[in-house]
């Protein structure tokens, strides 16, 4: 969804999801820097370069790293869940920004949700699938 900031500025808006974190995501013309929670980005994703690149991951792959920041407002799951998740609010962003980003941000798999979260426990069981151990005697 394309909107407006306080400056007037054209701001792309998307959301991602994943395990139970969700990211709403801004796209701003700017210097490229990554504002998580208020916190650069690097702070918040404890200086991990893989939780970095996965997160900037769409803009790297049409060429707009220097472009654009990214504010992102991200709560529950832990930095694996968040990470994917801005990546997937970016890659949606990306996609309001022009049509025609869809293409190559689909063959990437960027645009995938993963539907893959935690199993509820069962009764009788220690957690999910861990059953009690098994006596014979």
């Amino acid at each position: 969804m394309q909107a407006t900031d306080r400056a007037d500025r054209v701001v792309y808006l998307g959301t991602g999801r994943r395990k139970s974190s969700v990211a709403r995501v801004r796209l701003v013309p700017g210097s490229g820097q990554l504002l998580i929670n208020g916190k650069p980005g690097d702070l918040y994703l404890q200086f991990n370069p893989s939780y970095l690149s996965v997160a900037k991951a769409p803009l790297e792959t049409l060429g707009l790293e220097g472009e654009y920041d990214i504010l992102v407002n991200v709560r529950g799951g832990g930095l694996t869940g968040q990470a994917d998740s801005i990546r997937l609010g970016v890659a949606r962003a990306l996609c309001q920004l022009d049509p025609e980003n869809r293409k190559p941000l689909k063959v990437e798999g960027y645009l995938t949700r993963d539907p893959r979260a935690k199993e509820r426990k069962k009764y009788g069981l220690h957690k999910a699938r861990k059953a009690p151990q098994y006596s014979k005697r």
